[in-house]
């Protein structure tokens, strides 16, 4: 018999599928690949399901021959290996990012002699409906609050990027690009104290209270599925802290980050050129450990914030206050910088990782930022988080604007720099 290949990455089958399946069997013996789950994630669908359930569901199903795992985004080793007569995919693939995987796949069928084949892709209101509830299954506060603590265990280091309404993150949630060899996209969302407060116009000096900090959180989850991380700022007393930390959890936030400074609050970046006062340990690992006491589930995260860089106080004392943290109950540990080479971060990171190889370390390079993600993982660091770079885009692009409006009397000419509105129509869905 001919030998047929394609590949799912999907955790529920819909009619869709089954004429792809039935498809494919006509043509002979039909091997199903599944996405693996680091592959699931950087294709950006996150499995709700396991691995070996996805299999097991196509394993049942009377097209499938054979099911193996897919370790790859891109199918050169797979179909080096099985060598199929025909690949079978679904028509969408056609135009967008995906269009990399088919050009991939198109050069490895060329270099034996083997054909793909499009059936028309299914996409009816049943279909719709399916893939509509699977992504609200996603959002939903159950779901999303456990996936920060799903994705360390899947992925080398989670890609997290700066949001502050509902727009950005859409654009954080949908944002793909071939890169390397792959698919990529970002892997959480990082709401911001500062990016927050600039939002509304006002200065970074917890100004903005947690009660408009969850309405962001809200207008977030409202149009996405992915885990947020919250800057709680220095989290106020220990007593108001472990009350906000039951909140957060119950709304479906996955990780608060909380900073070990206390009274007035200004940007860690301004480091020592403004007064700035850091708490002391035994102070901080008390809040911690009331927040810990607080949550109720075991999915929720406290990442503890050290600041003994930015205030110019050292190593050692970054390293002190990372172990009683830990041992306070931290679940991570986020050291700040604000040099512009990232090697006190490297040094901290070796060091602590070397005596804590479990306990995840998070790092953001906005000084720092000609480090890659590789180079950061390889020191320890398992969550990156871009903090502010939407924010500092988007206002010189909007002030440009403004100002090309003003001089011309008219809008004709920034209309080039501007994207069309339909993109932007598009990017958000109708229900």
């Amino acid at each position: 018999m001919k030998k047929v290949y394609t590949c799912f990455c999907t955790d529920i089958i819909h009619a869709g599928h089954k004429n792809l399946l039935r498809a494919a069997a006509e043509l002979g013996r039909v091997t199903v690949g599944v996405l693996s789950d680091a592959e699931m994630v950087r294709y950006n669908r996150f499995p709700t399901k396991t691995l070996e359930e996805r299999m097991a569901m196509l394993s049942e199903l009377p097209e499938v021959a054979e099911v193996i795992v897919q370790d790859h985004i891109m199918y050169d080793e797979v179909l080096d290996r099985l060598r199929p007569d025909y690949v079978v995919h679904g028509s969408n693939w056609a135009q967008g990012p995906e269009s990399a995987i088919r050009k991939n796949v198109l050069a490895a069928l060329a270099r034996y002699g083997g054909k793909l084949i499009e059936p028309s892709y299914t996409y009816n209101d049943e279909v719709r409906k399916i893939d509509w509830q699977m992504r609200e299954q996603l959002a939903m506060p159950e779901a999303r609050r456990g996936r920060l603590r799903r994705l360390l265990d899947i992925v080398p280091i989670v890609k997290t990027i700066e949001v502050h309404n509902g727009l950005t993150g859409l654009i954080a949630e949908k944002t793909i690009v071939e890169n390397d060899g792959g698919l990529d996209q970002f892997d959480a969302m990082w709401v911001s104290s500062l990016c927050d407060s600039t939002s509304r116009g006002k200065p970074d000096i917890e100004l903005v209270d947690l009660s408009d900090r969850i309405q962001t959180i809200n207008e977030v989850m409202d149009v996405t599925t992915k885990p947020i991380i919250l800057d709680m700022d220095t989290g106020g007393t220990a007593e108001h802290f472990a009350y906000n930390v039951r909140t957060l959890e119950r709304i479906g936030v996955s990780a608060v980050i909380v900073e070990d400074k206390t009274g007035a609050k200004r940007n860690s970046l301004f480091g020592t050129e403004v007064a700035q006062t850091q708490d002391t340990i035994e102070n901080f690992s008390e809040k911690i450990a009331a927040g810990k006491s607080a949550q109720r589930t075991e999915e929720f995260m406290i990442i503890a914030r050290i600041e003994s860089l930015i205030l110019e106080k050292g190593q050692e004392d970054a390293l002190a206050r990372a172990e009683a943290y830990v041992a306070a109950g931290a679940d991570a540990i986020m050291i700040h910088s604000r040099a512009k080479s990232p090697d006190e971060v490297i040094a901290f990171c070796d060091a602590f990782h070397a005596s804590h190889p479990d306990v995840p370390i998070v790092a953001v390079p906005s000084s720092y930022n000609t480090i890659t993600e590789a180079e950061l993982s390889a020191h320890g660091v398992r969550i990156v988080i871009y903090a502010n770079q939407l924010t500092r885009a988007a206002f010189p692009s909007m002030e440009n604007a403004a100002r090309s409006i003003l001089v011309h009397h008219r809008a004709h000419e920034i209309d080039k720099e501007l994207l069309p509105i339909k993109d932007i129509i598009r990017l958000i869905e109708v229900v």
